[in-house]
């Protein structure tokens, strides 16, 4: 029996990419997962024995809807995974005022959404678990320190990181956690498309890129999913029953030179 069996996690922008890694892992260690997306997850929700349900984070609707269709099909919810978003490289010169709102609908009020309407309904049965109901909001390196070309970005996901400070002061009287994860860069098709990006931009080819991708980690590679995957099974688990407000970083010492 896994760590999370009887539990039941929704996870956004599950269809692909760290989404549809933390949606494996979450089902490998027993949970049952709602799949959310925009795009259609029914094919990773039927390899896991899950759920898919049709998902826009920046709506408020959707989100009450995703919610209760966690509740109606498995009896209730205990794993948040605030893992929609958006990226992408720009010169703060070029960026314009439409695009940076758009990019902060998507990863700053799509994981105030979240938190607001499925932590009341994580409380519900967080008296059942050692470590209470658990959210996870994935932010960034990004959300700790700046880099250039990355204004949008860097602004959301350090909304993120005191967002999730905030809602866990507010949640732990309820029994419920509330972390961040701040990934490096991570081998997924979102950051294979920041290197085609790179590569058109400068003329340089893809085996360059992702060379000077991995050199920015210590540990001399980028990460990949399944790191991220593991860092949300921890979190959701009773192993991290005591920590709540807390950056948990996998960066392979990208922050720390």
């Amino acid at each position: 029996m896994g760590d999370l069996a009887g539990r039941v996690a929704l996870v956004t922008g599950g269809a692909r990419g760290l989404g549809a890694a933390a949606a494996k892992a979450l089902a490998a260690e027993g949970a049952k997962v709602v799949v959310s997306d925009v795009s259609d997850g029914s094919e990773i929700a039927a390899i896991i024995g899950g759920a898919y349900v049709k998902h826009d984070v920046t709506s408020e609707d959707d989100w009450i809807a995703a919610v209760a269709f966690a509740k109606d099909r498995f009896g209730g919810l205990d794993i948040l995974v605030n893992n929609a978003g958006i990226f992408w490289l720009k010169p703060m010169e070029m960026e314009t005022l439409e695009s940076f709102r758009r990019m902060q609908q998507v990863n700053v009020e799509g994981v105030f959404l979240g938190l607001k309407h499925a932590i009341p309904a994580i409380a519900e049965r967080a008296q059942q678990w050692e470590g209470g109901g658990a959210v996870i909001n994935l932010s960034s390196v990004a959300g700790l320190v700046g880099a250039p070309n990355l204004i949008a970005y860097n602004a959301s996901k350090g909304a993120v990181r005191l967002m999730t400070k905030a809602a866990a002061m507010e949640s732990a009287p309820l029994k419920v956690r509330v972390n961040s994860i701040h990934p490096g860069i991570i081998d997924t098709p979102m950051m294979a498309g920041a290197a085609a990006a790179i590569e058109k931009a400068t003329g340089q080819g893809a085996n360059v890129t992702r060379t000077r991708f991995a050199e920015r980690h210590p540990l001399g590679r980028m990460g990949r999913d399944v790191d991220i995957a593991n860092a949300v099974v921890f979190l959701a688990s009773d192993k991290a029953a005591f920590m709540t407000g807390s950056e948990l970083v996998v960066d392979g010492g990208m922050t720390a030179m």
